[in-house]
């Protein structure tokens, strides 16, 4: 649970702060979406690498328990360095997070294996608590860390996460009664007979496909130059460091050099696997050749998925009308506490019934839980109390209105009556005015807990489109961040016209907690879909889970269709809805998707080849991890020349493709898995 609530809880802040405007209310670093995103890529490339090694660390050597206690303590380190907020302590923290979760990730879910494997009708009930656990770290990490980095500070966010991992590595370490010998620093000797015969099985299988000299040369070849290119790209488009050579055989207008060098390390490495696999009897080659399809096809799925930690973060905050006045801000303060009490309220019910079993043994380990969701409770009900006591006030200002004009024609730009389409610019005491300036009158809705009297003179400044109302301390900050950039203070004057009722600014972070209330919600549905007569094929349930969620960018790429060719953020807004629906229908493809997994690689796989396949499909997962941030650094250049729509209709396009190509490919995968159901 703290794991998840660590890596999501930073996870959803990342891109939002390194793109964010240097100078505001809450400054970012003012990075491009290309460069934020090439560093975002290869971190979460990373991050299905790195386990691989830290699963073979832990069963060799350290053991899972110790295994799982210094990952979360060196992630712990991860999220302090990243609150400080320097260059170098972001780089530092994002590589402490990387190592840590190769220790952690692989090794948790090993020590639930080994505490159930003599009682696998207790798994069922086990695997609940640990699914519970998952998404509700991902959905309060989310929620609670997105809020804090959004309205109180940056480091607020990374640290919370920081310190909610520090928790939970205490607790964890302290809950060690209750392990006994299990996750334990592996021994030397093997006394269990049945461990014996499947190393002389796993020995056997060796012996008949053994590792050549090539495919180890091949193996290290591919390995670096995986890794260079993986650091290559943000290191070229953030430092100007080129790792790799920017012209390789062909014209790197064609071509750039690394994409070159990338594409015949992906022919080598496809060489190596079939290779290796064409080595085994007919039935082996066929099942491994299906788990090499639905690794291909994976890399579709987390192209398109992962964009929901990029560019649907980006359009959430820049181009989705986020400022509920009214009954609006009413209900969805209303639904908020729903989504935000109901699952803690299970959660922390889930934890006492819990408590009362384990108290005796590890008392102390339940104190740091208890002091932890102490915490929680208290984030989330401040939380709820500060949208609440949000009032609404409709402003006044001035400002300079200019005919809208077509890029291309530069003639004014018309509506649906043939009207000219105006913008307006607010007047600060920086913005030049001449003679044949036409000023204008314009309102703005405020948000503030602070009580404004109609009449009044306030300040405001203009963030993504939003009016933001500027206390002293806020309008101190901003006049320091422009100062120390050498910018005239853009500050606009405003004047109180009436109150309007209670509103709420919904954080950019909120829409993404969607994805793990819609598993939570949806999971059920789908398992007892799974159970029933109408559990269809692995290929099918991939086909479908990549074709829905292809639907919903469909929807947002008709959502962003009102959003014009070049559009600055804040110029148009679009519904909330529009995201609601993107994540629903992601959500169900994910749920479609995920019962193929890694379950079909252990399925299919012979003993000697697993730790190989497992490594090729979490692969498969990096390279569509990478894909997602080298396609969504994108978005800028696409929207500009083309439209935000267009982009978005690449990842309709993309999935549904190949949804529909893996269930054709349904009768043909059938027969290569060789009654493997």
């Amino acid at each position: 649970m703290w794991e998840r609530f660590s890596f999501y809880g930073m996870r959803v802040l990342l891109v939002n702060f390194l793109t964010m405007s240097i100078i505001g209310s809450n400054p970012g670093w003012g990075w491009s979406i290309s460069s934020a995103l090439a560093l975002y890529g290869t971190y979460a490339g990373l991050l299905y690498i790195t386990p691989i090694a830290g699963g073979m660390i832990a069963d060799k050597l350290i053991g899972y328990r110790w295994a799982v206690v210094i990952g979360a303590f060196i992630m712990t380190l991860g999220h302090a360095s990243m609150a400080i907020e320097t260059q170098w302590s972001l780089y530092l923290g994002l590589g402490l997070l990387v190592i840590g979760t190769g220790f952690f990730k692989p090794n948790m879910t090993s020590i639930i294996s080994e505490i159930y494997k003599d009682i696998p009708q207790k798994k069922d009930g086990a695997y609940t608590i640990f699914y519970m656990g998952v998404n509700a770290g991902a959905f309060f990490g989310m929620m609670m860390c997105g809020y804090l980095a959004e309205r109180v500070g940056w480091s607020w966010g990374f640290g919370l996460a920081g310190i909610f991992m520090l928790l939970g590595c205490l607790q964890f370490w302290l809950a060690k009664p209750l392990f006994g010998k299990i996750g334990d620093v592996p021994e030397k000797s093997v006394e269990n007979s049945d461990t014996k015969k499947a190393l002389e099985q796993s020995y056997k299988e060796a012996k008949r496909n053994p590792f050549t000299i090539v495919d180890l040369i091949l193996i290290a070849i591919t390995s670096i130059v995986g890794l260079l290119f993986l650091f290559n790209d943000p290191l070229s488009k953030i430092g100007g460091i080129h790792l790799l050579p920017e012209k390789f055989l062909v014209d790197p207008q064609t071509l750039s050099g690394p994409v070159v060098i990338i594409f015949i390390t992906i022919i080598l490495f496809l060489y190596l696997i079939i290779s290796r696999v064409v080595r085994y009897d007919k039935v082996v080659r066929n099942r491994m050749f299906a788990v090499i399809i639905f690794a291909f096809f994976v890399i579709f799925f987390w192209m398109s998925f992962e964009q929901g930690a990029s560019t649907l973060v980006i359009f959430a905050r820049d181009f989705t009308d986020r400022t509920l006045v009214g009954n609006s801000a009413l209900i969805f303060n209303i639904i908020n506490s729903l989504l935000t009490i109901i699952p803690l309220a299970i959660i922390t019910w889930v934890l006492i019934k819990l408590f009362k079993q384990t108290h005796n043994k590890i008392l102390s380990s339940n104190i740091v839980l208890a002091s932890s969701f102490l915490i929680i409770w208290a984030i989330a009900l401040g939380i709820l109390y500060n949208d609440f006591s949000k009032k609404a006030y409709i402003v006044e200002y001035k400002a300079i209105e200019t005919a809208r004009l077509d890029a291309e024609t530069h003639q004014p730009v018309l509506d649906e009556n043939s009207n000219p389409i105006f913008d307006y610019v607010p007047v600060s005491a920086a913005t030049p005015i001449t003679e044949f300036t036409k000023i204008v009158n314009r309102q703005a809705t405020v948000s503030t807990q602070e009580e404004l009297a109609s009449g009044s003179k306030i300040n405001v400044h203009v963030e993504s489109g939003n009016y933001i109302y500027l206390n002293s301390e806020t309008e101190a900050k901003i006049k320091d961040s422009y100062s120390k950039n050498n910018v005239p203070a853009q500050i606009v004057q405003a004047t109180v016209v009436k109150p309007e009722s209670n509103s709420v600014e919904v954080t950019t972070s909120w829409f993404s907690i969607l994805n793990s209330f819609f598993i939570i919600s949806l999971a059920s549905l789908f398992t007892k879909l799974w159970d029933s007569k109408y559990n269809p094929p692995a290929a099918v349930k991939y086909g479908m889970g990549l074709i829905i969620m292809s639907i919903g960018f469909a929807i947002l790429a008709f959502g962003s269709n009102v959003i014009p060719k070049g559009a600055e953020p804040g110029f148009v807004r679009v519904s909330m809805i529009w995201l609601v629906f993107v994540y629903l229908f992601h959500t169900m493809g994910e749920l479609c998707l995920s019962p193929v997994g890694l379950s079909y690689v252990s399925k299919l796989v012979p003993g000697r080849m697993i730790a190989f396949m497992f490594g090729v499909w979490y692969l498969a997962i990096a390279i569509g991890n990478k894909l997602a941030a080298s396609v969504g650094g994108m978005v800028e250049e696409i929207s500009e020349n083309y439209s935000m729509s267009t982009f978005f209709l690449i990842f309709t396009i993309l999935p549904f493709a190949a949804g529909i190509i893996v269930i054709l490919l349904n009768p043909f995968l059938k027969k290569l898995m060789g009654g493997v159901k």
